[in-house]
């Protein structure tokens, strides 16, 4: 615990969506720390918004597990190449597929590109996000909260559809939720609003494909260092940005890449339709 920086974090912004390598300091996504055992070998795995943050953690976690990967991702070129690199050093295939998951035409062709490159999907991550802060609720415009839904809920729905005729008995789902899902953040109210929708997404979704033995979960994190923090917060906020949970500092995205491991891991067989809460102490009701 005491190894990952704590706040104050030095005054920063960035454009949205923002890079990993902007950050001060960089997020630790596991680079160099996580080892696997190969508790996913020969898993073919599409997971979005993989190039950076907590998907960047679960992309490599996920190769050196033995999974071939394809990532989909926005526009944020360099990061995605620089986990290319790191999954083709674990001798893993990997596809990048850079797009608008906003649209549902281009959610069904990272399924269609995942199946014929990779052979087939035996795990999904629907881990892509769109956030902002407003103060007040006049602040935000139609264009944003539809923006917000279309990234956040949409193309979970849209995915999931296309995945799911080929997806095998024993494949998994899983979701980023978030602590908003439960505990909304007033300033994030679009972000929250479907964080909400999408852990009941997940239960629901467990339930109906439960009869096809197909598993879904959601992993609800709390402050964790990625480059939504610069990009869509006030500095200010960014400066102090996890001290208000019990371990007294944000998260990093290699925390969480054993959550998501285990959820896709066949071994956890019986475990569908919950949500795990990687919150730094803070508890998820």
């Amino acid at each position: 615990m005491s190894d990952y920086p704590r706040p104050p974090f030095p005054p920063q912004s960035q454009d949205m969506p923002g890079t990993s390598a902007a950050m001060q300091p960089r997020p630790d996504c596991g680079e160099s720390s996580y080892k696997g055992c190969g508790r996913l070998q020969g898993k073919k795995a599409v997971i979005t918004g993989g190039d950076s943050g907590i998907g960047r953690a679960v992309a490599i976690a996920y190769a050196r597990e033995g999974a071939d990967i394809l990532i989909a991702y926005l526009n944020e070129h360099e990061d995605a190449k620089e986990v290319k690199a790191l999954i083709e050093k674990e001798g893993r295939k990997v596809v990048l597929v850079a797009g608008d998951l906003q649209d549902a035409a281009h959610c069904r062709a990272v399924i269609e590109r995942a199946v014929e490159e990779l052979g087939g999907i035996d795990i999904l991550v629907n881990n892509a996000a769109h956030q902002a802060t407003f103060a007040d609720i006049g602040d935000i415009s139609d264009e944003e909260w539809e923006a917000t839904f279309r990234t956040n809920i949409h193309a979970m729905f849209y995915l999931t559809k296309a995945a799911v005729p080929h997806m095998k008995p024993g494949s998994a789902i899983v979701n980023t939720a978030s602590v908003n899902s439960d505990m909304p953040n007033p300033s994030l109210l679009a972000y929250a609003t479907t964080k909400g929708a999408i852990q009941n997404f997940t239960g629901g979704l467990a339930q109906m494909l439960a009869e096809k033995g197909i598993r879904a979960n959601a992993v609800a994190p709390g402050p964790i260092w990625t480059p939504l923090i610069p990009s869509t917060m006030p500095e200010e906020k960014v400066k102090s940005f996890g001290e208000q949970v019990p371990m007294k500092r944000a998260g990093q995205p290699a925390e969480l890449a054993t959550a998501y491991v285990m959820l896709a891991d066949p071994l956890s067989s019986y475990t569908s339709g919950t949500t795990v809460a990687v919150t730094g102490g803070k508890p998820f009701i």
